[in-house]
């Protein structure tokens, strides 16, 4: 089975991009290596990050910590999921 953890933080206004390197120096540094990462930002200085991992979904699994709260607006909000099944490839936008 495949699980996705998201990590999602809100960075202090004018702090994202700092926020964005410093999730990305710790999605460098977990304990192992997941499957794969992605690292994502939006506005408001919010970033994204989700891991992919070959696992059960109740294992125990390497998360990125919190930011020092000097570089946050808000606790991290973390969730986990279970990949459903393969891209069926549709394009859901009707387009």
């Amino acid at each position: 089975m495949t699980v996705a953890l998201m990590w999602e933080a809100r960075a202090v206004a004018g702090r994202g991009a700092e926020l964005l390197e410093w999730a990305r120096a710790r999605a460098g540094e977990l304990a192992y290596e997941p499957l794969r990462y992605e690292l994502l930002r939006a506005p408001q200085d919010r970033v994204l990050v989700i891991t992919w991992w070959e696992a059960a979904y109740g294992d125990v699994l390497p998360e990125l910590p919190e930011p020092e709260p000097e570089l946050i607006t808000r606790a991290v909000h973390r969730w986990r999921f279970e990949v459903a099944g393969p891209d069926t490839g549709r394009d859901v936008g009707g387009t």
